[in-house]
């Protein structure tokens, strides 16, 4: 058994191991558009210039599975939530092992801004990093900029009675550029003690 569930489905999305839900061809068709260069922009991922990109970020995705160091999930929306795009975009839960924390992230495709996907996925991955890998803390964040990922955050963190923790100056570089990281957590006392439903089906393998 892997450390990471190899698939699991919330309400509205159902989640697979990247590296084995899209090839490097069905990715590009997502991220060597106009699309994700904007979706980037706040993002650690470049908008990938030609299918190799794609294969070698999901050669690296894969390994880091293998590793325990990252789980990627491609985002799939439900059939009735479903609009031009089939692919939702892409969850990742990332353990740092030493300090027991996890961090999120995540990116959507622009079809799924503004519909609380965003809050919905992290809910999920809370459970996942407390519940199934035993970490202690659970973090998130943003740059100045990203309002919309802000908002995200602010909710489904005061959901989970977390807290913001301040922000990292020159934390993170994005296109050659330092920007300060504003960062959010959620502890082990706090998610135990949150009244919130999760609507998680775990499956150990893909079908």
């Amino acid at each position: 058994m892997d450390l990471f569930p190899a698939a699991f489905e919330t309400e509205r999305l159902r989640y697979e191991r990247l590296d084995a839900a899209l090839d490097a061809l069905e990715l590009y068709e997502y991220t060597g558009t106009d699309e994700f260069e904007r979706i980037s922009e706040h993002i650690s991922k470049s908008r990938h210039h030609h299918p190799k990109d794609a294969l070698d970020y999901l050669e690296e995705s894969a390994e880091q599975w293998t590793d325990g160091d990252r789980a990627n999930y491609a985002m799939f929306p439900k059939e009735d939530e479903a609009r031009t795009a089939e692919f939702a975009g892409v969850a990742s839960l990332i353990p740092l092992w030493d300090r027991r924390t996890a961090r999120l992230g995540v990116w959507l495709m622009e079809d799924y801004h503004g519909r609380g996907f965003a809050g919905e996925r992290a809910d999920a991955l809370v459970a996942l990093a407390f519940d199934r890998l035993d970490l202690e803390m659970v973090a998130a964040g943003h740059t100045d900029a990203n309002d919309a990922s802000r908002k995200a955050i602010e909710k489904y963190v005061d959901r989970w009675g977390g807290r913001y923790e301040g922000v990292l100056r020159n934390w993170v570089v994005l296109d050659d550029d330092p920007r300060d990281l504003h960062r959010y957590t959620i502890s082990r006392d706090e998610y135990d003690a949150a009244d919130v439903d999760v609507d998680l089906h775990v499956e150990e393998t893909l079908e």
